[in-house]
């Protein structure tokens, strides 16, 4: 399934909202073809010749709900920080947080979001570290995912989308730039 710039939802649109619903595993093709499209589009957002030939936005991160599709998918692409020339890949069906931090950690300069046009300035607090469980596509089985710094954050970002929860819910609105002395910042 090839997902367009033109087919992403804003959250003005009130299906961003929405939970979404588990996939069945193991994934019918509809669901392995919107996965793998999921995956192509932030792959090929990350690429200048190919984002700019098809006027992508840039992603590190999509989940189906931003398509309009309420079901637990998620990809995402990350820099590798043991090996900057390469990414971490994860095409994800119904991932769960199921272990976390109590350190907070989050961006400097604050999140980003496809479906979210305007800039929210502020820090949204995320769990430092997580485990993830989820299916993954790309290695054909369920595994758990141990994360931390920018792959936890992207993560986390995602798996929010799934419960119809947007980054700038998690900036605190009476201090948007509220710092944790005791988190990690990237």
């Amino acid at each position: 399934m090839k997902i367009t710039t033109e087919q992403i939802i804003t959250d003005t649109d009130p299906r961003i909202r929405e939970k979404s619903t588990q996939v069945e595993l193991p994934l019918g093709p509809e669901d392995r073809q919107l996965l793998e499209g999921l995956l192509e589009y932030v792959r090929n957002s990350q690429d200048e010749e190919i984002a700019e030939a098809e006027n992508l936005k840039p992603a590190v991160g999509i989940a189906a709900i931003q398509v309009g599709i309420p079901r637990k998918l998620i990809a995402v692409v990350v820099p590798d920080p043991d090996d900057p020339e390469k990414n971490l890949e994860f095409a994800l069906a119904n991932p769960r947080i199921i272990s976390e931090s109590v350190q907070n950690s989050y961006l400097e300069g604050g999140e980003g979001c496809l479906s979210v046009p305007e800039n929210h300035e502020g820090h949204a607090f995320r769990h430092a570290r997580i485990k993830v469980r989820a299916y993954d596509l790309l290695q054909d089985k369920t595994v758990v995912i141990p994360a931390e710094g920018f792959l936890s954050i992207c993560l986390q970002h995602e798996i929010d989308h799934l419960s119809g929860i947007l980054f700038y819910d998690r900036i605190d609105r009476n201090n948007p730039m509220k710092e944790d002395p005791e988190a990690e910042v990237y």
